[in-house]
């Protein structure tokens, strides 16, 4: 959608980064466990932004994909990604159209929400492949205006993830989170 590739665009057009470059706090904390759970090392990071997920995950061995809508925020990732010295795969698609292409034994999904993808995503995770997600949760006292379409609801996590063939190693709500409410999850694909 040509709004919030324009809308991106302006937020990483500023001189600072729009998130810093090191990686979330959740993906750091459970790489290990992570690298001991999937079969492969092939890894896709949807709504990459200026990338620094799929840059740590580049660091750390894997062959990272990172997909985001935004032309600013991945010319600010394919730079940053040669400056550390690694090479990662930057697509530039809106992902209401674009669907993962081949399989993937990491997917992350961090500060977006989009329901309808999760599908494909669940399609192109490898059998005993890990989806890692954590994004805003709808809670009362949260700050800011969104879009209740684009928030998770309470329990929503576990009601998608349980659907699914595998079993889920983390779920967690969040709602007293000091910047904003989140929910996550860490799903693995039943091999």
């Amino acid at each position: 959608m040509e709004s919030d590739r324009v809308k991106w665009d302006q937020r990483y057009s500023g001189p600072e980064l729009f998130f810093s470059l090191t990686p979330s706090r959740l993906l750091a904390n459970s790489l290990e466990r992570i690298m001991s759970l999937v079969p492969g090392r092939r890894a896709l990071d949807l709504a990459c932004g200026e990338g620094r997920n799929c840059i740590y995950l580049a660091q750390h061995g894997f062959e990272a994909t990172g997909v985001d809508i935004s032309p600013r925020g991945l010319e600010r990732a394919r730079r940053q990604a040669a400056e550390v010295g690694v090479a990662v795969e930057f697509i530039e698609a809106d992902l209401e159209c674009w669907r993962p292409q081949g399989e993937y034994h990491l997917i992350l999904n961090f500060n977006f929400l989009m329901r309808d993808l999760i599908p494909a995503l669940m399609e192109a995770l490898a059998p005993g492949g890990v989806l890692l997600m954590e994004t805003i949760l709808d809670a009362p006292g949260m700050p800011g205006e969104h879009r209740k379409d684009f928030l998770l609801q309470p329990g929503e996590l576990g009601r998608i993830f349980g659907g699914y063939e595998g079993r889920i190693l983390l779920l967690e709500e969040e709602v007293d989170a000091p910047e904003m409410p989140v929910a996550r999850v860490m799903f693995q694909k039943q091999v």
